[in-house]
This record gives structure tokens, sequence and C-alpha cells, in this order.
């Protein structure tokens, strides 16, 4: 394990996770109502006992560095490390990256650890559980070259993903990115447990680190566009199948879903395994505090104040503030960055500002309230027209689902 270095793309400009990518990366978008869509690949791999992990950044990275920096230090005596590597100018190029492969690429020069023979590649905006033992010990068994995780999934879902075609040995033989029909991927399932699937990359990579450097003596930019197809002739490609929960989040509408599920009871990543702990900041925070509320199937952040109100089915994230009468369905409030004194409180109120949170009388159903928001009192977030797609200063919506961003003010009384 000492021998793989894990590597973490902070992603693009994340346009599709718009406004919630307005002024942070992907990854560092807030989730579960305490951590940050990156706290899973890192935790992922340090349950592995991958410790030596790099964090590519480069677009609104300022949020994703502080967390990382403040996060994860590592006892020095492991010899084990999370740092942040970010997009840089040099005499080769002055250009930003152009890619995922175009990241690592311009980044090998760094990984000079010559006890280094394996390079696992990971995305920082997915959910799942993986023991990347396992994955190291198939591709070690297969004395395989590149070894793609792999998901399996229904017909239906084909249209989302790039597929690929195995044989009995999982050995691949073909890939086709996002094929829009069945029949563009005849006799390419597999059959588990009776059932007919197909085999999704995962995004997530192994590479043996002389292969890695010879696939990217080029300038391909992206792995799964350019870089993986074209490895199948050349070098020993293999699929190693991941049967749990995986979920891409790319969309406001995947990563809404993804945050509400997890209000059931039995959600299908299980954050209460101190076996398999997922990790985050630690913020020594105080419990959260509850008055006359009516509470069902929903995640509290710590430090959250709710005080006589109804929540359903949501998740209300670190130091939120709720005040009374508030109704609040199938939604995600991130909470505050900080709390406000009672001083600052009673200073807005006389400018006529709300404080950070949500006020007294105000009803939120299938939204998204971004941190530091001001929402005011009787403030109604219904969308009661249905509209699917809306832009304006205040608010967004995106397949239905109101977006408040981060610290924007919304007046007592105001309808969406």
């Amino acid at each position: 394990m000492a021998e793989v270095l894990c590597l973490v793309l902070g992603g693009g400009r994340g346009s599709r996770l718009s406004p919630l990518t307005k002024d942070r990366s992907k990854p560092a978008v807030p989730f579960a109502g305490k951590y940050r869509l990156v706290d899973i690949p890192i935790s992922n791999s340090l349950n592995s006992g991958f410790n030596q992990i790099y964090v590519l950044t480069q677009f609104n990275s300022e949020s994703l560095n502080k967390h990382i920096a403040r996060t994860y230090k590592l006892d020095s005596f492991s010899k084990g490390f999370v740092e942040i590597m970010a997009a840089e100018q040099s005499k080769d190029s002055a250009d930003w990256f152009q890619g995922s492969a175009d990241a690592v690429r311009r980044c090998l020069k760094h990984f000079n650890d010559p006890k280094i023979k394996y390079v696992l590649v990971l995305s920082g905006d997915q959910l799942y559980k993986m023991d990347f033992r396992n994955l190291l010990k198939f591709h070690l068994e297969k004395k395989s070259q590149i070894t793609i995780a792999c998901n399996p999934v229904f017909s239906d879902q084909i249209k989302e993903f790039g597929i690929m075609c195995a044989d009995s040995q999982f050995r691949i033989k073909n890939f086709i990115e996002k094929p829009q029909n069945e029949s563009a991927v005849k006799g390419m399932s597999i059959e588990i447990e009776d059932k007919e699937f197909y085999l999704a990359s995962m995004g997530i990579y192994l590479f043996d680190k002389n292969i890695l450097d010879k696939i990217l003596d080029n300038k391909k930019t992206d792995f799964g566009k350019e870089i993986i197809p074209d490895s199948f002739p050349n070098h020993s490609t293999f699929a190693y199948v991941h049967k749990g929960y995986w979920k891409d989040i790319g969309t406001i509408k995947s990563f809404f879903r993804e945050n509400i599920v997890f209000t059931n009871s039995l959600p299908p990543l299980d954050l209460f395994n101190e076996q398999w702990q997922f990790f985050t900041r630690p913020r020594y925070l105080p419990p959260a505090k509850i008055e006359n509320s009516h509470i069902e199937n929903a995640i509290l952040g710590d430090g959250s104040i709710l005080l006589n109100c109804h929540i359903k089915h949501s998740v209300i994230g670190l130091r939120s503030r709720i005040l009374e009468s508030v109704k609040i369905e199938d939604s995600i409030i991130m909470g505050g960055d900080f709390y406000q004194s009672i001083e600052d409180i009673e200073k807005d109120k006389k400018r006529g500002i709300p404080p950070i949170g949500i006020g007294k009388g105000s009803v939120i159903k299938k939204a998204i309230i971004d941190k530091n928001a001001r929402i005011g009192a009787k403030v109604k977030i219904l969308n009661e027209k249905n509209i699917d797609y809306f832009e304006s200063e205040m608010y967004s919506i995106r397949d239905g689902i109101v977006i408040i961003p981060k610290n924007i003010i919304v007046p007592s009384g105001t309808v969406i």
C-alpha cells in the first residue's frame, strides 16, 4: 500500500452544479449536513490504508484548499499526507489544466518518489464506499496495467455513462461513451445474479506508474474520452466490478436527490459505521439545540438551532438557525459559516436585513438554501407554478428545485 499514490481530481468549472459552484469547486460543495464531497474519496483512501494523497485543484479552489489544510493533518510518523497540488504556470505551459489527463500529466513531474509503483486516480465529486485494497489485489492478480472500476447499471441508465465491454476474465475489449440507445451496446451486457447489467465506468482508475508515464506522453487531455479508449489495444486493461452504492454528483438534480436519500431510515451509504468512518473537519461545535419542534426523517448538523418549527425529510446543515413557525420539507439547508452575535442581529434588524437563517413563519419546500443565506420572515419558497428552469440574481431553479445562492438576502414576505 505504500507503493500507491492517490490523486483526487478537483474538477473543472462545475457548471452543471451552478449556482452552488459559483464561488467554490464541486468537491468543496457541502454534503449531508456536515461533510464536503471531497471527503468521500479521501475517506475511502484513508480507510483503505492508502495515505499518500494529492488533491489536484484549479477553479474556485480557495474553500477546497482551506478545507483540506484544516481537516487532513496526518501523523508525521505515518509518512502519509493529504496535500493540495494546484495548477501552476511553468516554462512548458502557461495554460490551466485542459482536462483530467492533462492535470495528471502536468503534475507527474512532482511524483518522483521511486517507491511509487501504482497511481490511483479518483474523482472528487462522487458518493460511494470502496475498499481500494480489493481493487489493488484485483489489479495484481490480473497482472493488469490499467484497471477501471466499474459499476453495474441497467439498460435505462446507459445514456449517462461510459459503457465497457469485457470478456469473461473482465479484460476490457471496447468502450462506448454515453450510448444513446441499447442497440449501440448490443452484446456488451453481463449477467449478475440472473439479472442483465452493463458495466459503467466510475471514473476511478488504477495505473502502473510506468504505464501512466507512457500513455500520458502526448497532448490528449481527458482520461474517459481519449486516454482510456486508446489504451485497450496496447495495454492490459481490466474492469473491476464494484457492486455497491455509487453515485456521480454531476447535476443539481442528482445532488439534491442523493442528499435527501440520507434522511431515509436505511440510507445506501452508512455514515454511522465506526469501522469505516467518513472524515471531515473537526469544528468542535456545540450539539444541535431543539425547542418545541416537530422533526420527521431529517439530518441535523452540529450547532444548529431549531425553535418551534416543523422539519420533514430535509437536511439541516451546520449552524442553521430556524425560527418559530417555519415549515421545511424536502429541502437542504446548508447552514452558516459562523454564528452572528445578538448585537449583530439587532444591528441588522435596524437596517431591515434579516439575520442568517430562516425567518419566522417561512415555508420552504423542494429547495436548496446555500450557506449564510438570509431568509426573512413569512417567505414562501414553493415553486407553485412548477417552473423547471429559471435564473435570477436572487435565486435559480433547476429541474424544479429552487436554489438560493450563498450569502443572498431574501426579504420578508417574498414569494418564490
